[in-house]
């Protein structure tokens, strides 16, 4: 073996290290930035007028969503500020009678989403009674499931 080994000609080692030099950043160049993540706030409070509002809002017929849009809250914090002031909410969804009209109906021949406008409810919500009730679902097709 000769005296330098496979060490002697250092030309190709020497290449790729210009070449990984070459990639490096500029060490003269300002360094980048982080971007900025958004830091959560603290919750809004609201003082006792804006909550008599909210309560007047929601009883004069507007939704939870409605009213956290207009407050600048989520629409949970609407129900706690209902709850904890002990305003009797609007029930949605169907009553019992309705369920039971709701399967005479589907089992007629009615879709979920005539169902739904008829009761004013989301034909999601018409899906999950019916199927609480036991009643057979018909696929997209109009065939039992």
């Amino acid at each position: 073996m000769e005296a330098g080994g496979r060490y002697y000609n250092t030309k190709d080692q020497v290449s790729e290290l210009e070449s990984l030099l070459g990639k490096l950043p500029d060490p003269a160049a300002p360094v980048p930035q982080r971007p900025k993540r958004h830091i959560p706030g603290r919750a809004r409070q609201l003082n006792a007028d804006q909550v008599k509002e909210l309560i007047a809002g929601y009883q004069a017929g507007a939704t939870v969503y409605e009213l956290g849009d207009r407050f600048g809250i989520d629409r949970r914090t609407v129900s706690e500020i209902l709850h904890r002031n002990e305003v009797l909410m609007r029930r949605r969804g169907l009553s019992t009678e309705q369920v039971d009209e709701a399967a005479r109906l589907y089992e007629g021949g009615w879709s979920l989403v005539r169902i739904g406008e008829r009761m004013a409810v989301d034909p999601t919500t018409v899906l999950n009674r019916l199927r609480e009730c036991g009643v057979r679902t018909r696929d997209v097709h109009g065939r039992k499931r």
